[in-house]
C-alpha cells in the first residue's frame, strides 16, 4: 500500500522555516495514514529545507527545484508526479487537524460524483471560524460572488483532473485556485464538510497579502468569464462595463447603471431557461449583488441623480431598496434626491 498511496498531498513551500515543522507534523499525524507527502521547495533561502530533512518518515518526498519558478509551477509539478487517487492540498504554514484525511476520504469514497471536497476552518491565533456552504448548488452560485471553498483544505479526485487535462493556470496567479474551481465545478460536484478540520494562518509573507490588488483584479476577470458561461449578449453588454461593475468602482453614469440593471435582468431570464444555476438561489444572489451596487453608487457624494432616477431604478425585481436599507442610508439617499 505504501507503493500505491491513496492520497498524494501537495505541499509547495518557500521560506516558511517558522511554521514548516508544525505543518508537516500535522500531516504525519493524520488518522488516515496511506498517503505520500510531496513537499516541493521553490529554492528557499532560509532553513526550510534543513528542517524538512530533519524529519524521518518514508512518506515524505522532498523535491528541491533547481530554480525559483513560482507557486503555481510547484503545484503543477506535484500534479504531474502524484500517484494517489486523491490530491490533498496543504501549505507550509497551516495545520491540518488529525481526522481531516479520514473524513474527506470517507466522503469521496461514498460519493463518486463529488470531485472536490473542502472543509470549514479556523484562523490561527484568533477566535474566527470560517463556515462555507455545504452543498454543490450553494457553492456553485456562491462562486459568482467569491471563493466558497478554501484551497488548502481541499481533497480532489485526480482522475477528473487527468481526464480533462486540468492544471493550474500560472497566468492567473495569485487567483489560480478560484480559476480552478470555476472550471471544475462545471464538470462535477463540490462539497464542504461542515466541520473545522483545518487551521489557516494569516501573516504578511503570504502571496495573497503581498499581491492583494493583483489578486483582486485577476479574481474579477475570472468572475467575468464565469458569468459569460450564461451566454448573454456580449455586444449589448461590453466586458469592460461588466468588469467595472464586478470590481465595484464608483464612477458610473446613469446610462451605465441602467445597462448593469438590464444585464442582471437578462441573466435571470437566461438562467431560468438554461437552469445552469439553481434558479431561486441565483435570482437572490443577483438581486443582492445589484442592490449593493446601487446603494454604493447612490451614497457616493460625487454621483448626481434625481427623484425620477430613484423611481425608475430602485425597485429592482420588486425589492424595495429604500425600505430595506438601513434608516440612515435611506434618509441620506432621499435627502440627496430632493436637494
Amino acid at each position: 500500500m505504501q507503493n500505491q498511496p491513496l492520497i498524494s498531498v501537495l505541499m509547495p513551500v518557500y521560506n516558511c522555516e517558522n511554521y514548516i515543522l508544525e505543518a508537516v507534523e500535522s500531516i504525519l499525524q493524520q488518522t488516515y495514514s496511506n498517503f505520500e507527502l510531496l513537499i516541493i521547495d521553490d529554492c528557499s533561502t532560509d532553513t526550510t529545507v534543513d528542517k524538512i530533512k530533519s524529519l524521518n518518515d518514508s512518506r515524505i518526498q522532498l523535491i528541491v527545484k533547481p530554480k525559483n519558478s513560482g507557486y503555481t509551477n510547484s503545484l503543477n509539478y506535484g500534479l504531474q508526479i502524484a500517484k494517489g487517487k486523491y490530491i490533498a492540498r496543504m501549505d507550509g504554514d497551516d495545520i491540518s487537524l488529525p481526522t481531516r484525511f479520514e473524513k474527506q476520504v470517507a466522503y469521496l469514497e461514498a460519493n463518486e460524483d463529488v470531485v472536490v471536497c473542502g472543509t470549514n476552518f479556523s484562523i490561527i491565533d484568533t477566535n474566527k471560524t470560517v463556515i462555507f456552504p455545504e452543498n454543490h448548488e450553494d457553492i456553485k452560485v456562491g462562486l459568482l460572488e467569491e471563493c466558497k471553498i478554501a484551497h488548502p483544505t481541499v481533497m480532489m479526485r485526480k482522475s477528473i483532473l487527468d481526464f480533462h487535462k486540468i492544471t493550474y493556470d500560472k497566468l492567473i496567479e495569485p487567483a489560480e485556485d478560484y480559476d480552478l474551481w470555476t472550471r471544475l465545478i462545471l464538470i462535477g460536484k463540490f462539497y464542504n464538510i461542515q466541520q473545522v478540520l483545518f487551521k489557516y494562518r494569516v501573516h504578511e509573507q503570504q502571496i495573497s497579502k503581498r499581491k492583494k490588488e493583483i489578486q483582486k483584479y485577476k479574481f474579477n476577470e475570472i468572475r467575468l468569464i464565469f458569468f459569460k458561461n450564461l451566454d448573454y449578449d456580449t455586444n449589448k453588454f461590453q466586458d469592460e462595463l461588466i468588469l467595472k461593475f464586478l470590481i465595484q468602482k464608483e464612477n458610473f453614469s446613469n446610462n451605465e447603471i441602467k445597462s448593469i440593471i438590464s444585464w442582471a435582468k437578462d441573466l435571470k431570464i437566461i438562467n431560468a431557461i438554461k437552469n445552469d444555476f439553481e434558479i431561486i438561489r441565483f435570482n437572490i444572489m443577483i438581486t443582492i449583488l445589484v442592490d449593493n451596487f446601487i446603494e454604493k453608487i447612490l451614497l457616493n457624494d460625487k454621483f448626481n441623480f434625481n427623484r425620477i432616477f430613484i423611481l425608475q431604478h430602485l425597485n429592482f425585481n420588486q425589492l424595495k431598496f429604500v425600505l430595506k436599507s438601513k434608516i440612515k442610508k435611506s434618509l441620506r439617499i432621499l435627502a440627496k434626491s430632493f436637494l
